[in-house]
């Protein structure tokens, strides 16, 4: 029993799933920020040329009532979100990962020996599988 506590404590206490933790508890946070400016900032000013409530738009087919305002608050919730994310994640750790990807060499110019097919640098003189001398007109 012990020893099972210790793996769940080993496992808990990885960086990785702490990272991951507070990740999504600060998303969740950051995301009801935002709909809560939605909803209490973007839609009210979105409302005020048509004096309108955008939240309270609603319509009803046979007792089904479709809550098409809250809806576009979800939208524009979404959207912000999602372009926060985009400029303020996704670019920054993209051009950090492409910044320090290794870039890879080139292959090393090769040649075919003439008397065993093996394959030997291109500017070689002699075959390393077989010794045999080659002229530099041999390709």
């Amino acid at each position: 029993m012990k020893q099972i506590f210790e793996d769940f404590k080993a496992f808990i206490l990885r960086g990785n799933l702490v990272d991951l933790a507070v990740g999504i508890v600060i998303g969740a946070a950051f995301t009801s920020v935002v709909t809560a400016f939605v909803s209490d900032i973007i839609t009210p000013l979105i409302g005020i040329p048509g004096k309108i409530d955008l939240s309270s738009v609603i319509f009803t087919i046979n007792g089904s009532v479709f809550h098409i305002g809250l809806f576009v608050n979800a939208l524009i919730a979404f959207a912000i979100v999602a372009t926060v994310l985009f400029f303020f994640v996704v670019r920054p750790v993209n051009t950090l990962l492409a910044r320090f990807k290794p870039t890879p060499e080139p292959p090393a110019e090769t040649k075919e020996c003439p008397y065993c097919l093996s394959n030997i640098p291109a500017k070689a003189t002699r075959c390393a599988f077989c010794t045999s001398e080659l002229s530099t007109a041999s390709a």
